[in-house]
């Protein structure tokens, strides 16, 4: 089990699921504890038991498929209802039931929330408490409280929301987690608030909305005002604008402020870990994310390369490692001879002073014309292979192509590509139906070479992307693709650019296959 001394609460499984648009089933949410599990948390909240049978199903299962080595689980749900025993209450018997070790409970410490929300007096909402918390500990479970809407509260009336931490406290409560459950506060004030209530001699804990884009920020200064449990989600999930981002949380209080919270080996799988869970989530990931993301340590600027190149410390504010990422270089029009020297390296070329300028000359007169390379890695790679050997070296050479789309009488369209290419000394001709024309095409192409290259069986197109390029307009638009493929171990994508979509297209597909050959170790 993790320290007691500080704690690391995630509620992914709970509140983070409450993000529009995701929805985790039973399977996922184990997943999920799984890898939170393994980045070292301490504790895990699985959902309201009796709330839904999904979250019931949960912790059922969990007791036998669950094998946590760092994390304990915890079963979130209020406190009893006004007027009944909370030993008679079925919601905090399912708690009792849970199987967790841990029990989060959610209390109103806001008087306009008590009187008009739960519509019950201040009075009974301490007795609600104090019954609650006192049941389940003599039941053998540990309790936390979140105190929801507490600063607003402490705003509206201060004594009685200090006066719930008190009572919480007294009935054996171990932490009183203070709520910012509006996420309207900012750092400063949240922070006054955080020491007051910590002079109340009871253990504080800190949870955060991010509705003024402070969630993080505000962690971090109830940590510094003295909360020592802090709570938050997987990449930021949440309602509305979403919880603090445990990860980010986690990453600036062990490197920034020498907390010891999760192993060193585990903060080097946190960037891992958070792209798995968004694999389990289905949300795409957010790459501007601190630390986890894959933009979190690129670099575009010319200036920027040239100082990396000498200390990349001078534009790192971490050395990527610690968390699992790692460091890219970006090639743009924005792009010296720094940078393209560094993005070779990090390919494993060795560019002359002179390639290097030559390469950034190309890279600039491509862009100008629509190409995009800091999105298209796999086509920068090209040209630098190019570049170093002195000539446009590929696996097959292109004879023709042709596209027919074809509207049947049934109301069904069909796209038909034919290629003709050369390739290992045969002249071969191929045709392919898809479902559109970038479709066929890709069938044609595989058609032809896959008899030469089996390795081309697996590779497959997974993204497709077309935009129509500033300061052109209507039909005549000049357009970029981008095309993403895979092989089941790596992605790359490559970049075409025309006035005409299919041309486009096939310059990115075309690419795609080679560098797909390139991976598979067939020399040009």
């Amino acid at each position: 089990m993790a320290d007691d001394a500080f704690h690391v609460y995630d509620t992914t499984l709970r509140d983070g699921a409450q993000q529009e648009g995701l929805n985790l089933s039973v399977a996922d949410k184990l997943v999920i504890a799984r890898h939170l599990d393994g980045l070292g948390v301490g504790f895990i909240e699985g959902g309201w038991p009796g709330a839904n049978p999904k979250d019931t199903e949960f912790f059922r299962r969990a007791q036998t498929e669950l094998d946590l080595k760092h994390a304990q689980l915890t079963a979130f749900g209020a406190t009893r209802r006004a007027g009944v025993k909370a030993a008679d209450d079925p919601l905090v018997a399912a708690l009792r039931e849970s199987g967790a070790p841990v029990v989060t409970l959610v209390a109103k410490s806001h008087d306009r929330h008590v009187e008009l929300a739960l519509r019950t007096t201040l009075a009974e909402n301490l007795a609600m408490i104090r019954d609650t918390v006192s049941h389940l500990r003599a039941e053998g479970q540990r309790v936390f409280l979140d105190a929801e809407h507490f600063f607003d509260g402490y705003k509206s009336n201060p004594a009685y929301a200090l006066e719930v931490i008190r009572t919480a406290t007294e009935a054996g409560a171990s932490v009183i987690a203070l709520c910012d459950t509006n996420g309207g506060m900012l750092p400063d004030e949240l922070a006054d608030v955080v020491h007051a209530a910590v002079q109340s001699s009871a253990r504080i804990g800190i949870h955060c909305h991010d509705d003024t884009g402070c969630a993080v920020a505000n962690t971090l200064a109830a940590v510094r005002a003295g909360a020592t449990h802090v709570q938050g989600c997987a990449n930021g999930y949440g309602e509305r604008s979403g919880n603090a981002n445990l990860f980010t949380v986690v990453a600036n209080l062990q490197l920034k402020r020498g907390y010891e919270l999760v192993p060193p080996q585990s903060l080097r799988d946190m960037t891992r870990i958070a792209h798995a869970i968004t694999e389990v989530t289905n949300v795409t990931p957010n790459s501007h994310q601190p630390y986890v993301g894959m933009s979190a340590f690129a670099h575009k600027a010319g200036l920027h390369a040239s100082a990396i190149k000498v200390d990349p410390n001078l534009y790192q504010h971490i050395d990527p490692a610690e968390v699992g990422n790692d460091m890219r270089m970006l090639v743009s029009d924005m792009a010296g001879r720094a940078s393209v020297e560094l993005k070779g390296r990090e390919l494993g070329y060795q560019l002359t002073g002179d390639q290097a300028r030559e390469l950034v000359d190309r890279v600039k007169e491509l862009e100008s014309r629509g190409y995009t390379f800091e999105a298209a890695d796999a086509s920068f790679e090209l040209l630098l292979r190019d570049s170093v050997h002195g000539e446009r070296r590929r696996h097959f050479a292109v004879e023709s192509w042709r596209v027919i789309v074809e509207r049947r009488p049934t109301g069904e369209v069909v796209s038909e590509a034919t290629v003709k290419l050369h390739a290992k000394g045969e002249r071969i001709v191929a045709t392919g139906e898809g479902n559109g024309p970038v479709n066929a095409l890709d069938r044609a192409v595989r058609g032809a070479l896959e008899g030469l290259y089996p390795e081309l069986s697996a590779v497959e197109l997974v993204d497709f992307k077309v935009r129509i390029l500033e300061g052109t307009h209507g039909t005549d638009a000049v357009t970029r693709v981008l095309v993403t493929s895979t092989d089941d171990t790596a992605e790359w994508a490559t970049v075409g650019v025309d006035e005409n979509i299919i041309e486009a297209s096939w310059q990115a597909l075309e690419q795609a296959v080679t560098f797909g050959l390139l991976r598979a170790g067939y020399t040009p």
